[in-house]
């Protein structure tokens, strides 16, 4: 069977690379245009790209494939290029181009989607955060047939993972890549052999995992212990949860809910104790919760534990996260 691929980061790479030790016939890898990247901002191939160059595949980065919009010699190229291909199916995953109907119309097979959710929830641009952040006991990975919708196809192939109650967004992608690697396989075995099966979405339970913004990395006090701590771990790691704090802005990257006691009167964001014997930083929150932070960092410095952060960055309770009144003296 022949598969072209299209994707772009790290977790379409984890495909790619499934569907390479598998024995397909990759014949063309489809990739977002390098962008700049790094201190010096030079262009950087994606993962996909330098995975499919050291194999030997050969790869398109067509900055459109609408064949009417702003690019259309690119998306021509990239029609004649598929076309010579003759592929039965085209894998995506995370390829970031909408994929408009000629494409999906040109595979024997159409087009097969690896969405890191348990469709009908979590359609979008970032389900895995979302999930974390939602505070859902479990995702999974669904294999789609790609329509014109936004992950609106039928469900071909699911299957489900826990989220641990430790869990980031870090690990849990690495955890959903292998799986959608493994899972994509056995969906392409299977349609090899017509045993392939395609189930509509449910209309029930639809919700969308909207796009990450920088905006939200600002902790907001005000919110429950529990909130703040799911938002934390769904960040990790873009784009790192972060409070105002001495007149640097603070990233925290691991917390837990405390039951201290000392939180009724306090204003939201007023530390409570600092460096108790857990090696914490304990904060009021909203509804008289507390949260205790275990792991923060300083612009420019490393992840920290709470002790070793502290040695650098004297605080004392009382003082406040988040923006300071403005009679409060800087924090050193």
């Amino acid at each position: 069977m022949k598969a072209v691929f299209a994707g772009t980061p790290e977790f379409a790479r984890s495909a790619l690379a499934a569907l390479h030790a598998a024995g397909f016939d990759i014949p063309l890898v489809l990739t977002q245009p390098d962008r700049p990247a790094g201190r010096g901002m030079k262009l950087q191939p994606s993962p996909v790209k330098q995975f499919a160059l050291a194999h030997g595949m050969a790869v398109a980065q067509p900055r459109s494939l609408r064949r009417d919009g702003k690019y259309p010699d690119d998306a021509e190229a990239a029609r004649q290029a598929l076309q010579a291909t003759r592929a039965d199916v085209m894998v995506v995953a995370a390829y970031g181009l909408i994929l408009p109907q000629w494409v999906l119309d040109l595979p024997r097979l159409g087009c097969l989607n690896i969405h890191a959710s348990l469709l009908p929830r979590w359609r979008g641009a970032a389900p895995i955060h979302r999930a974390i952040e939602a505070g859902d006991a479990e995702t999974g990975i669904t294999i789609m047939q790609m329509d014109a919708g936004l992950d609106t196809g039928a469900m071909l192939l699911t299957e489900r993972l826990p989220i641990g109650p430790r869990a980031t967004t870090a690990g849990l992608h690495d955890a959903l890549a292998a799986l959608g690697g493994r899972l994509i396989v056995e969906a392409l075995e299977l349609a090899a052999c017509g045993g392939l099966a395609a189930t509509p979405q449910p209309a029930e339970g639809v919700n969308y995992a909207h796009k990450i913004e920088k905006h939200e990395a600002a902790i907001d006090w005000a919110l429950p212990a529990a909130v703040i701590e799911r938002r934390i771990r769904a960040f990790d790691p873009f784009p790192g949860a972060s409070t105002a704090l001495g007149g640097e802005t603070i990233k925290i990257w691991n917390s837990e809910i405390d039951s201290y006691s000392g939180s009724v009167g306090a204003d939201n964001g007023q530390i409570l104790s600092v460096n108790d014997e857990n090696g914490g930083l304990r904060v009021a929150c909203g509804q008289a919760s507390v949260l205790r932070l275990i792991e923060l960092q300083r612009p420019g410095g490393k992840r920290l534990p709470a002790r070793e952060f502290l040695r650098g960055f004297a605080l004392a309770p009382g003082q406040r996260l988040g923006a300071a009144p403005s009679n409060e003296a800087p924090l050193p």
